[in-house]
């Protein structure tokens, strides 16, 4: 029958308690036997660990609580690392047994299962190793975690990833469900900090050692160095073990490994924990107490037993002692509850040790699992407190495995991030700085971080103010690199919000000497020899095929440096180049026209515009020279404007060595690469432009515009930057394709160039001491030496019209206005003679307009007051002429010429005198 052997057991029990007490006194009262399952696998560390723990927490236990009722009895069953032997197991001793709880299984993907049978049969499981987010207390309601959620470490690693400022890291985790259960987690909290995970190394638990090997060559041949690992102690040992083979355990790599793996260091043995040297481990902090030493020296007392027959190690296990407080707190539990008799209700009855059907449903399961949830002492793991069906989180503790021991270098908590002593209670902000942390050893035994920036930095001869490398000495190791690139790339790392560790590293051959072109050295990014490339490197299309570009951090653009002619500044006449004689000719009429029209409008109301006709003739072509001499006309004359004649005529023209622009000058502009010359130095090209291309010099330097203003800054008499500018995008720094550094730098240079208290200070550090030449910005039009009368037609067309309209309208209303007068007083009969009068009356000042009525009124102001009469007409001019019989008044006149005279006006009683006029 099902139940034979718990009667049997029950029926041993009473007899035996019967003959105890038969002839004797009652000294004690019979305990109550509780069945509880184990299922562990007895040949890994953790389960080998935790059956020793577990076995000395019964007995520590029931030694503090003998008055207790109860007593547990754990029947341990071996799952073998198998899914199906663990639920074997569990279903065995649930049907057969009658166990009242389960503690196990040990993997979680074996408690996926034992969670269907607990469930109906409303057992509560009680796991201290099932670590699995998947695995959650709020979705199966038997199911109580010991043992802290696996995501619960994943904040802190992310806090370790940021204080590093490691902008990319690859996870390498086994095929289980324990394994695939963190990366989610982990795969967020990467992408809020921007860190990129290029790679996700997953390795199936059967691997033997040449596939994890492969994996890891894999991983090398990608230049990956910095790793997670998340695995059980069985493939971690055997993954370090291959990697130190690999030499990945060497400078420049960095390894973490997760809780799992850092509770479990030394059963993996000497020598795994060998090939670990430089490790950074994470795992919860173990709280010191008395009963927790108490504990290792009774462990250590009973080493040699427990070692013969398990193999298991000297240290304290954290799986061992989350198994030992399980025991405790289930413990404590059956007597809390009062479990007496428990029994299970039967469904269907049935002879097979494997009939889901025939599982009973627990009395007390329920009970059982509500009191443990409410359980609370101080254990040997810490505060034994269970928060929503499992442990709650606790500090975390960060070491470093050097030699055959584990240097702690920090502690991490959830309010406060990184601190050196978690006893310190001094409130501060919370902090993910490295600061915090003692100062790791990395693999390799170095305290150099891991993963510097390895930076390609170019060499150049010349323009040392963007760009300086020098060694001082031979037998140098390390070069001395300066310049505006430099300062501004160290303004820009110091804007980061982390730290970005890196190595300059020339671009030179054996010889120190070049090793290439700009083209070639940033192609060394894709092929993986740098990191990055930090220069005056220019951002232009095809590059950015193979390397992505920060956002620009200086201007740049392609244009045409050309020497001035000589003999020009000796040229009395070199201010008639820029137009054509056609042009000139045109220009003079239009400017004496223009002028003839404003000496037309202005000679009656303008005192500037009357006097002698000689007076009057030199004003209007003063006037017309004037306009002339003042417009904005080039002055100087480049020997070259147009990049069409320098080809067509075959000339020589320089580049700047190593850049881009020699592409340019031969895919846009079509030149045979047999017409460049390479320069590099300003003084190379104040060489090639001033021996001319008759003595072996070229006509025209291209390169870059920060190059060209600082070569005009120094030679700036002789030369002049002309011609059109070929856009392209400014200076930037190179990274590799999908890099997560591009936009934190790119950010960062819009933080540094639109400060001018931050990029001032080193442009003026390099550039303030070079002479600036007037107008050196300003180009020369690529056009033809002379501009011709077609290119300002239509500006004479508005010009001509304006002015004849407005002499038009000007005469017409003159006419207009004077013609009937002469008619009227019969003054001259033919219609010549009245032209000529118009004519002679057109001499005569108006003394209606604005102007003279002004000055009328500054004299009227001085000697009389009456200071207004009508303009006089035609025959009062006339009558004026002639001398009056009566009385006269003398009057002071200013004649046309300028000189005065004595004139008698004719007055009588019904007229005022008139001013004196000028």
């Amino acid at each position: 029958m099902a139940n034979q052997k718990p009667l049997l057991s029950k029926f041993l029990s009473f007899l035996l308690l019967s003959l105890s007490l038969w002839g004797h006194p009652p000294l004690v009262m019979a305990k109550e036997v509780i069945p509880i399952g184990v299922v562990l696998d007895l040949k890994s560390p953790v389960g080998r660990v935790a059956e020793s723990y577990m076995s000395m927490a019964l007995s520590d236990f029931y030694a503090v609580n003998d008055n207790y009722s109860t007593r547990l009895s754990l029947l341990t069953k071996d799952s073998g690392n198998d899914i199906i032997a663990a639920a074997s197991a569990a279903l065995d001793l649930i049907k057969n047994e009658e166990v009242q709880a389960i503690i196990g299984p040990q993997r979680s993907a074996q408690a996926t299962f034992v969670l269907e049978l607990c469930r109906i049969s409303q057992l509560p499981i009680i796991s201290f190793s099932a670590t699995s987010p998947f695995l959650s207390p709020s979705q199966n309601p038997f199911f109580i975690r010991t043992t802290q959620d696996e995501s619960a470490q994943v904040k802190a690693i992310v806090d370790i990833v940021k204080a590093f400022g490691w902008w990319e890291i690859v996870p390498i985790y086994e095929d289980t469900e324990y394994g695939n259960g963190l990366i989610p987690y982990l795969m967020d909290a990467l992408q809020e900090i921007d860190a990129r995970v290029p790679y996700r190394s997953v390795i199936p638990p059967s691997s033997n050692n040449t596939e994890i090997s492969e994996e890891l060559n894999k991983l090398k041949a990608n230049r990956t160095r910095i790793f997670l690992v998340h695995m059980t102690a069985s493939l971690g040992s055997k993954l370090f073990v291959l990697a130190k083979n690999a030499e990945m355990m060497s400078e420049g790599y960095a390894w973490i490994i997760t809780q799992g793996l850092s509770s479990l260091l030394d059963p993996m043995g000497s020598k795994v924990m060998d090939s670990m040297q430089g490790v950074l481990g994470i795992r919860p902090y173990l709280l010191p107490s008395k009963k927790l030493k108490d504990f290792e020296r009774k462990w250590q007392r009973n080493l040699t037993s427990i070692k013969t027959r398990s193999k298991t190690t000297t240290s304290l296990n954290l799986f061992g002692l989350w198994a030992y407080d399980t025991v405790w707190a289930l413990a404590m539990a059956v007597e809390k509850a009062g479990i007496v008799h428990s029994s299970f209700l039967k469904q269907n009855a049935s002879n097979s040790n494997v009939d889901l059907a025939a599982l009973g449903i627990s009395e007390i399961g329920t009970k059982l699992h509500n009191t443990i949830l409410t359980t609370k002492f101080q254990g040997l793991s810490g505060n034994f407190h269970l928060v929503k069906g499992q442990l709650e989180p606790s500090a975390f503790e960060l070491f470093n495995v050097i030699g055959r021991t584990e240097r702690i270098i920090g502690y991490w908590t959830g309010n406060r991030g990184f601190s050196l002593d978690l006893n310190d209670n001094s409130e501060e902000a919370y902090s993910t700085s490295k600061d915090k942390l003692k100062q790791p050893i990395w693999p390799g035994y170095t305290t150099d971080q891991p993963t510097k920036l390895k930076i390609g930095v170019p060499i150049r001869n010349g323009f040392e103010e963007f760009l300086k490398v020098e060694w001082h000495s031979s037998t140098d190791d390390k070069a001395s690199i300066s310049g505006f690139v430099i300062d501004v790339f160290h303004a820009v790392q110091d804007a980061l919000p982390f730290p970005l560790p890196h190595e300059f590293i020339p671009y030179v051959n054996k010889h120190r000497q070049s090793n290439g072109t700009y083209d070639e050295l940033l192609y060394q990014i894709k092929t993986q020899r740098y990191d990055a490339v930090v220069g005056d490197t220019t951002i232009v299309a095809n590059r950015s095929l193979y390397v992505d570009f920060t956002l620009p951090y200086s201007e740049s653009g392609v244009s045409m440096v050309v020497l001035v002619k000589a003999d020009d500044n000796k040229n009395l006449w070199i201010f008639l180049r820029p137009l054509s004689l056609n042009l000139w000719i045109t220009t003079s009429v239009a400017f004496i026209f223009t002028g003839l029209v404003i000496w037309v409008l202005e000679h009656r109301v303008n005192t500037e515009f009357r006097g002698p006709p000689k007076q009057q003739l030199g004003l209007i072509l003063w006037f017309s020279f004037s306009t002339l001499a003042f417009a904005h006309i080039q002055r100087l004359q480049p020997t070259f404007v147009d990049v069409k004649e320098i080809k067509g005529k075959g000339y020589l023209v320089g580049y700047q060595r190593g850049s881009f622009v020699k592409g340019l000058l031969m895919k846009q502009l079509d030149f045979d690469e047999s017409k460049l010359k390479p320069y590099e130095t300003p003084e190379e090209y104040h060489e090639a432009l001033s021996k001319g291309i008759l003595n072996g010099g070229v006509a025209a330097i291209f390169g870059e515009i920060p190059y060209i203003k600082l070569f005009l800054a120094k030679y700036c008499s002789r030369y002049t930057m002309v011609g059109p500018t070929y856009k392209t995008d400014g200076f930037g720094f190179a990274f590799q394709k999908g890099s997560p550094l591009v936009p934190y730098m790119s950010r960062a240079i819009l933080n540094v160039t639109q400060d001018q208290e931050k990029i001032g200070p080193i442009e003026r550090k390099y550039f303030s001491s070079q002479t600036t030449c007037e107008d050196q910005s300003t180009t020369i039009s690529s056009h033809s030496p002379s501009l011709g009368v077609d290119s300002f037609g239509g500006l004479f067309l508005i010009t001509g019209i304006t002015s004849m309209v407005s002499l038009l309208v000007y005469v017409i209303e003159y006419f207009f206005s004077h013609w009937p007068a002469l008619s009227d007083k019969n003054i001259a009969t033919s219609f010549w003679s009245k032209l000529v009068e118009m004519v002679k009356h057109f001499d005569q000042k108006d003394l209606s307009s604005h102007h003279f009525k002004r000055e009328e009124s500054r004299v009227h102001d001085v000697g009389s007051p009456d200071v207004f009469q009508p303009s006089p007409s035609i025959d009062d001019m006339q009558n004026h002429s002639r001398n009056s019989v009566e009385g006269t008044n003398d009057v002071i006149i200013h004649d046309d010429n300028g000189s005065l005279s004595s004139s008698s006006r004719h007055s009588d009683a019904s007229t005022q005198d008139v001013p004196n006029s000028s």
